[in-house]
């Protein structure tokens, strides 16, 4: 989410992923707030926030979220849903994770209870991420990676694997790249909050999700480029690949793990 990596993640490509985005179940939440100490009286900055998959959870046990990401069209998505959630609590900031220390300028030192960032975390530099939070951090307070399962096309199951060859042919790529979920790239992470003067630790929280096959297609759509899906022609070219390639079944089963890193500020 660095400036210089944006993708345009905006139009037809946030309004799928507010549709079929999943959320968090509460343990993700309770383990943040185990991690972290958190209470009514903190605020946390949601970073990467998209359409508020997190940070609207998160700001329904908090006093404040703040949540940050660089397309206006996500920002518009998530505060429209807060208000239909009737959550008051969150805020909402076009920027990227290069602009913490900005914000810590405006907050002040130990304002921020948490940082989080979950799904976009690909996209930033944690390691700068990790050290410029410290400067906004109260006391046990922290920063934390959330990963919220691996992508739909690496999973154990065998409509997984046809989606993954049909993904592969589609695109003429290798489509093995896991997003930032993947063992390698917690470890690094978990290395990286070490580095930064942080205790590391984890939280796994499973669960079961099922999905249709419109699921399916509407979750890649939020996944890819802009240009892939505002062009009808290819959009509709790989929702009528998915759709055969997966046929005659109609219900599908996704076995989430969310992996929850927590890097707690050492005192």
């Amino acid at each position: 989410m660095t400036e210089p990596a944006r993708r345009g993640f905006s139009g037809e490509v946030a309004e799928n992923y507010a549709r079929f985005r999943r959320g968090y179940p509460p343990p993700v939440v309770d383990a943040l707030a185990e991690a972290f100490g958190l209470d009514r009286t903190d605020v946390a900055v949601d970073l990467g926030c998209g359409t508020g998959q997190l940070t609207l959870p998160l700001a329904e046990r908090l006093r404040a979220v703040v949540g940050v990401d660089p397309e206006p069209d996500m920002l518009r998505l998530a505060a429209a849903t807060a208000r239909e959630r009737g959550v008051r609590t969150a805020s909402w900031m076009m920027g990227f994770d290069s602009d913490l220390p900005t914000l810590a300028a405006l907050l002040g030192p130990g304002a921020v209870a948490a940082v989080t960032a979950a799904t976009a975390i690909h996209w930033m530099d944690h390691r700068a991420l990790f050290a410029s939070a410290r400067a906004l951090l109260r006391d046990g307070g922290g920063v934390a990676v959330v990963t919220n399962g691996d992508p739909l096309w690496l999973q154990a199951s065998d409509w997984s694997r046809t989606l993954r060859a049909v993904l592969a042919e589609w695109t003429g790529k290798d489509v093995g790249w896991a997003c930032g979920t993947d063992e390698e790239s917690r470890a690094g992470y978990r290395a990286a909050m070490v580095d930064a003067g942080y205790e590391a630790g984890e939280t796994r929280v499973e669960y079961e999700a099922d999905l249709d096959v419109e699921g399916i297609v509407g979750l890649m759509f939020s996944a890819m480029s802009t240009k892939d899906v505002a062009d009808p022609v290819r959009r509709n070219d790989f929702a009528g690949r998915v759709r055969a390639a997966l046929a005659p079944r109609t219900r599908f089963v996704e076995h989430v793990t969310v992996v929850v890193q927590t890097g707690v500020l050492e005192k």
